[in-house]
């Protein structure tokens, strides 16, 4: 085996050389060093079973041989040479995309993380509309740069001292934390309704664009109701102001749709994409449709956007996606893992909440008073990683275990991750 320096030498280094700012999971982390499609194992060669996928981007599994072939033979022939200049794989790429998008989604512009492609989203809304004015949705999550920071609506992630101006936020539709106040369905959508509030009181009245996750990542899988979106689109379109869906973690399959907001019937004016359609390469892009993507005519570019690996990346993701009916699976083994954690909730009060479409699904830790248990699910976690179980947390009080696996688990995964959490559980001090 070859020789590591293990998770305390990792530790040591990353101390010295790595900015403060970047922490870690687990209070006794292992170093991984080797994946295998829904697997990893560490520097001990212990394996695991990754319920987490890197936060939504190993969709098609880690180390996929597919999709590395490809990657591998591209690497060999062509690697880069700016997208200034002519490759074939972007455009094919770019096509595919237009194929798979809803409604009449067509153009794409290719870039590399998430944040860039919210930024370039943010911008051809900016053109398009002549509008600098945008409203976010509270708890949700955008980027790291100033201008998706500055419209996050999670705290711990709003580092920048000095945010962006003309961004303002609406309730998001946290139903079992409701902003508001309120309960669904008596609610008549209400957290949608003030949209139109925050878009008559605090903007001029034309802004330029909502962003919205379809499902919040980091706000702790927070699920819309079924006709959210639509009314939200009701009133965008009265202002003459562009819905952006920011599908960078909800991409690619993971809720059974190929896109998350194909699960409320609305079709966006822009869409964003990211982690998992490159599978582990640096790949993101933003789309639209011609009419408004025709409006971006002043020169752009990024230099690794759409590079001829990442590319290759993307167009063997779509394609093992198709030809293994992802969406399907992530559908049926959602379902059973939703299943399970609503039989653990009937038995352990600390899971005060079961939400999620396909999979990805969340399970609210709360004490008798319904307040984030937080200490609670890091035991959890910690426990369940010594198990082998690698399962994500997100929410404001960082209380929702996560779950984001990639879409290649089992029925027997699924069995097993839920019987360890349910052992896990039965353990009487995650109860005091």
């Amino acid at each position: 085996m070859e020789k590591y320096i293990g998770a305390r030498g990792v530790i040591d280094k990353k101390k010295k050389f790595i900015m403060p700012c970047l922490g870690h999971f687990y209070s006794d982390p292992p170093e991984f060093v080797r994946g295998q499609m829904q697997y990893l194992f560490d520097d001990a060669g212990k394996k695991y079973l990754d319920l987490y996928a890197g936060v939504s981007v190993i969709n098609c599994g880690h180390c996929n041989p597919f999709i590395t072939e490809k990657i591998i033979a591209q690497i060999q022939q062509l690697q880069h040479v700016c997208n200034i200049y002519l490759t074939e794989n972007f455009v094919n790429l770019a096509e595919k995309l237009a194929e798979v998008t809803p409604g009449d989604l067509q153009k794409s512009f290719f870039c590399s993380t998430g944040t860039e492609a919210n930024e370039g989203a943010l911008l051809l809304a900016t053109v398009y509309t002549h509008s600098s004015e945008f409203i976010a949705l509270q708890n949700g999550l955008h980027g790291r740069t100033k201008l998706t920071m500055s419209l996050t609506g999670i705290g711990m992630w709003r580092t920048d001292p000095n945010p962006v101006g003309g961004i303002h936020f609406a309730p998001n539709p946290y139903c079992y934390r409701c902003p508001l106040g309120k309960k669904f369905p008596e609610c008549d959508l209400e957290c949608a309704n003030k949209i139109e509030t925050v878009i008559q009181t605090s903007t001029s009245g034309r802004p330029a664009a909502l962003i919205a996750e379809p499902i919040q990542g980091n706000a702790g899988i927070v699920v819309p109701p079924k006709n959210y979106f639509k009314r939200v689109k009701e009133i965008l379109e009265k202002y003459g102001a562009l819905l952006i869906d920011d599908e960078v973690q909800t991409g690619f399959a993971r809720t059974g749709k190929m896109f998350a907001i194909e699960n409320f019937d609305v079709t966006p004016d822009i869409m964003s994409v990211a982690k998992a359609l490159g599978n582990g390469q640096p790949i993101s892009a933003f789309i639209s449709t011609a009419k408004i993507a025709d409006t971006y005519t002043r020169p752009g570019a990024s230099t690794l956007g759409g590079n001829p690996v990442s590319s290759t990346a993307g167009l063997a993701v779509l394609e093992f996606i198709a030809k293994n009916n992802l969406g399907e699976n992530a559908k049926v083994r959602g379902a059973q893992l939703k299943a399970g954690l609503e039989t653990l909730q009937k038995k352990y009060p600390i899971l005060g909440d079961v939400r999620g479409i396909g999979l990805m699904v969340g399970a609210e830790f709360v004490h008798a008073d319904k307040t984030p248990a937080a200490k609670e699910l890091d035991e959890v976690l910690e426990v369940l990683k010594d198990r082998g179980f690698i399962v994500g947390k997100g929410g404001v009080g960082r209380n929702v275990m996560a779950f984001q696996p990639p879409l290649v688990i089992t029925e027997q995964n699924v069995d097993d991750v839920l019987n360890a959490l349910d052992l896990v559980l039965a353990q009487k001090e995650y109860f005091s």
